[in-house]
């Protein structure tokens, strides 16, 4: 996709019940899952009562051989836990992203935690004041702040961390899947009452290793095997005799996050027994389907690699017109949009994608796209095709159009920059020099996925929210945006809900 978009983290934690060292499964569940986020990066283990953690920005790093005892002396363990982060909440200077990276910590008096997290608090207000009652030196960097000292002020009230978790699932709004460790070395996993962000779990071949993972390839790239995905409000946590669940509260619904088949989740990863690339395939019949004229109109297929691709597979199957292989991801261009200064933004679809010009001249091209959100870098794609001859270019967009902010963990914050809060697809298609822009059916998308509607978050498709104060929220903005206020950001992030909303 273009329009590079941030999700908010990467989750992996592991124990080994042989003592192995655990920092190899750590290191390889996160470089498995690095597309999950790019500014940031951290591994934290457990050993003799001491939590030992490195954090660092950037991608996960390549580990020379001539290191590694270094890093197995800096993480020495059986159990840990790390995280590679997006920033979608607090701060975005150098400072404060190293401040926000994950794993975080925190103790009082005789207890301590460690967790890692994936989504996004949109009560962040309530829990600021709560926390600083009982920290008065707290420093807002992250949400993971804000999960990891809830759930230690809960935890040094009952002293039981089944009772704690129920709390935080009972008292935090938003989207939460969380690993942790506790003073004791317990290891565990828990989600929020709606399931918003993926976490699974899984072992080794002899039962000696369990791990939690945001998506199964952390579990592959460690040769375990899956085990189940969390239950929304679901506890895990993990003996000898494996993993103990346990059910503590039960949401009104499911509402997993329809983003994850379109663009987050790697292909290879597999959700309730089906594998994202095959959805994502489906995605791409789905569209030929709904879209007959367009395709009897055109002349080949081109992707944008790498989410643009297996929809493409499923294009070219269901309607027979070539999909000409003629658009290649350079592989060690990893550069994200939006770390690059405004006037250098346009040039990295230049940079990232080669486009093979003498296969495009004179055709009509359906582009297989995962999602448009600010339209912006897709405007640029178009221009590049028509100067490249394409005679009339066709977007197909497996994700239908986004309407509204997200709350839960994806950096779309405003309705003002989405280009589809204000405009038809027929005005998109102008606005960005496109022939047609053709988005697959809500319907149709949720049939692909195997998820019953009521199972999915849709609120950035629909603007119908799974939690209330979301809900509540995004009415107010859209009001707003409506009136023609200047929007700085999500109303939770800049203003007391309480007073605002």
């Amino acid at each position: 996709m273009g329009e590079q978009l941030k999700i908010a983290c990467g989750v992996f934690g592991a124990i080994s019940f042989q003592k192995q060292p655990i920092f190899p499964y750590i290191y390889w569940g996160l470089r498995a899952q690095n597309h999950r986020g790019h500014q940031s990066h951290g591994f934290l283990t457990y050993d003799n009562g001491k939590f030992h953690v490195h954090r660092s920005l950037d991608l996960v790093p390549k580990v020379k051989t001539s290191a590694i005892q270094e890093w197995f002396g800096r993480l020495p363990g059986h159990v840990g836990i790390g995280n590679v982060r997006y920033t979608t909440s607090g701060k975005t200077d150098e400072k404060s992203l190293i401040k926000g990276t994950q794993p975080v910590t925190a103790s009082k008096n005789e207890f301590k935690l460690a967790v890692s997290f994936n989504g996004n608090v949109v009560n962040t207000f309530q829990l600021k004041k709560e926390i600083s009652k009982d920290f008065p030196s707290f420093s807002y960097e992250c949400d993971a702040d804000l999960i990891c000292l809830k759930l230690l002020m809960e935890l040094t009230k009952s002293k039981d961390l089944s009772s704690a978790a129920k709390t935080c699932m009972q008292e935090i709004e938003g989207a939460f899947s969380v690993a942790g460790i506790t003073k004791d070395g317990k290891f565990f996993a828990f989600k929020d009452p709606y399931g918003i962000r993926p976490l699974c779990a899984g072992h080794s071949e002899d039962h000696s290793t369990y791990a939690f993972s945001s998506e199964t390839v952390g579990l592959n790239i460690n040769g375990l095997e899956r085990d189940f995905e969390l239950e929304p409000g679901e506890l895990v946590t993990v003996s000898k005799d494996g993993f103990e669940r346990e059910k503590l509260v039960k949401g009104e619904r499911r509402a997993f996050c329809a983003f994850e088949f379109a663009y987050f989740a790697r292909p290879d990863s597999c959700f309730d027994e089906k594998y994202v690339y095959e959805i994502r395939e489906e995605f791409g019949r789905n569209l030929v389907r709904e879209n007959p004229d367009v395709v009897k109109d055109a002349d080949l297929i081109l992707s944008v690699p790498e989410t643009g691709d297996d929809p493409a597979l499923g294009v070219h199957e269901e309607s027979g017109l070539r999909w000409e292989r003629a658009s290649r991801r350079h592989r060690y261009v990893t550069e994200r949009a939006f770390i690059l200064l405004d006037r250098e933004r346009y040039s990295t679809i230049d940079r990232k994608i080669n486009v093979l010009a003498s296969k495009l001249k004179g055709k009509r091209v359906i582009v297989t796209e995962d999602s448009i959100v600010r339209g912006d870098t897709t405007k640029v794609i178009v221009k590049k095709l028509r100067k490249m001859g394409a005679k009339k270019v066709y977007l197909f967009v497996t994700f239908p159009r986004i309407i509204g902010p997200c709350f839960y963990g994806i950096d779309m914050a405003t309705y003002g920059q989405l280009i589809g809060s204000k405009h038809s697809p027929e005005e998109i298609a102008k606005i960005i020099g496109a022939d047609a822009v053709c988005y697959q059916s809500i319907g149709n998308f949720v049939k692909a996925t195997g998820f019953a509607r009521d199972q999915l978050c849709l609120g950035c498709i629909t603007g119908k929210y799974p939690t209330p104060l979301a809900q509540k929220i995004a009415g107010e903005m859209k009001k707003r945006f409506l009136k023609g206020y200047e929007e700085t950001g999500r109303l939770y992030e800049i203003a007391e809900p309480a007073e605002e909303v």
